[in-house]
């Protein structure tokens, strides 16, 4: 038995062999422990980070556009068809959809809600967002009709429940209309043709989606709309692709990326992983610790062990690599104990649901779990590498040992 292959087997005897002092044989088996812990606690924390920031932006973008290009003035597009062609050119921009977005009431046979009504073009509006491609219940086929009387309207499913605006029933989309002597206020008969559930909240109980026309006569603002709504092939890109489409929109024009619209909910969600990682990683400095204590112990217990081996030729390094390997047994059998348990739990508390969520509160029904491999690669070579770091010490106090004066009275 030659090389590294020795220092392992000593290591692995050392951690196995029943001792006097009971004490180390049980710390040992909590600094175990304490790696795999941490580690767990590492990879289900990561998971659910990952899986938040997974499922809100897919949410989100699943309802907005990744660039919207805006009038400075809110004055509306009265050009926007020639401005569209325009805009495909762009490069890396893969759709563009007109849209006309107002804030309504709508009015139902019991309740009254307030919405953002927005105006699309069915075809352009499908290949911008995922939202109307897979509706819970209804169809888009209303939207598609312009000779549809009273024209289709597609609500959120939250503000479905809230109200009792049920598919196929009527509601009064009733706009605001300032005059010189007050508001008037003007209703017009829309019926719900469709519901959909974005995943995402306050998009299900304030969005409500009609024709652009329908929206156009409603709110008595023919041939205008207020937004451009771009998709683009790389959502990373999206802010260096704004910059091409504002010099492609002219002066008057500006944008805004999915990014600046849900710059606080983002940076909340990377705050949140990066204190994750600070607090649960105390863990991991716990179990180094239980690891420095437990080689500490054993070189004071191994004297007379350390002692013969160096007489019989061992050599200083072999010795220290001992203790560095029983570190590391540690830090590896903890780590794949914590991994196993991390991506377990991550996995069934994904699959079944386990810690469900109020909706109007979270944006989301249930905590999701989103485990990805590369983190469990950089958690447990943290954790290993920890472990290391905690052998330094006692190892090199191992080498201190004169055999002669331990071996002098045995």
């Amino acid at each position: 038995m030659t090389g590294s292959r020795f220092e392992v087997f000593v290591a692995a005897r050392y951690l196995r062999a029943h001792r006097k002092q009971a004490v180390i044989s049980v710390i040992t088996v909590i600094s175990v422990l304490g790696v795999a812990a941490g580690v767990m606690a590492l990879i289900i924390a990561m998971a659910v980070t990952t899986g938040f920031r997974n499922t809100l932006q897919r949410n989100l973008l699943g309802a907005m556009a990744d660039i919207n290009v805006i009038e400075k003035n809110n004055d509306g597009i009265d050009d926007w068809e020639a401005m569209s062609q325009r805009l495909r050119r762009v490069p890396h921009v893969t759709a563009v959809s007109p849209a006309l977005y107002m804030e309504v009431f709508l009015s139902g046979a019991i309740q009254q809600h307030g919405a953002v009504l927005k105006g699309v073009e069915i075809g352009p509006e499908l290949a911008v967002s995922d939202m109307l491609r897979h509706l819970k219940a209804g169809s888009v086929d209303r939207l598609r009709d312009p000779a549809a009387d009273p024209p289709g309207i597609i609500l959120g499913s939250a503000m479905v429940q809230e109200t009792g605006m049920t598919l196929n029933s009527n509601v009064d989309v009733v706009s605001k209309e300032v005059l010189p002597v007050g508001i008037r206020y003007k209703p017009h008969r829309f019926r719900v043709c469709g519901i959909f559930e974005s995943g995402f909240y306050d998009v299900d109980v304030l969005w409500a989606f009609t024709s652009i026309a329908a929206a156009q006569r409603a709110l008595e603002l023919e041939g205008v709309i207020n937004q451009i709504e771009l998709k683009v092939d790389d959502i990373d890109r999206a802010p260096r692709i704004a910059r091409d489409v504002e010099q492609v929109a002219g002066k008057r024009y500006t944008t805004s990326t999915w990014q600046e619209r849900n710059k606080q909910l983002l940076g909340a969600l990377k705050m949140e992983r990066i204190v994750t990682i600070i607090v649960i990683g105390l863990i991991l400095l716990v179990a180094a610790l239980n690891i420095f204590i437990t080689l500490v112990m054993m070189v004071m217990e191994k004297y007379r062990d350390i002692a013969i081996l160096m007489s019989m030729g061992a050599r200083t390094q072999q010795v220290r690599r001992i203790f560095v390997a029983q570190g590391l047994l540690i830090g590896v059998v903890g780590s794949a104990l914590g991994v196993t348990a991390g991506y377990s739990l991550s996995y069934f508390a994904n699959r079944y649901q386990w810690i469900p969520l109020d909706q109007s509160v979270y944006q989301l029904s249930f905590v999701p779990f989103e485990a990805h491999w590369v983190d469990g690669v950089w958690i447990a070579a943290v954790a290993i590498l920890v472990s290391f770091l905690a052998t330094l010490y006692p190892a090199r106090n191992a080498t201190r040992i004169a055999p002669a004066e331990v071996l002098r009275y045995e």
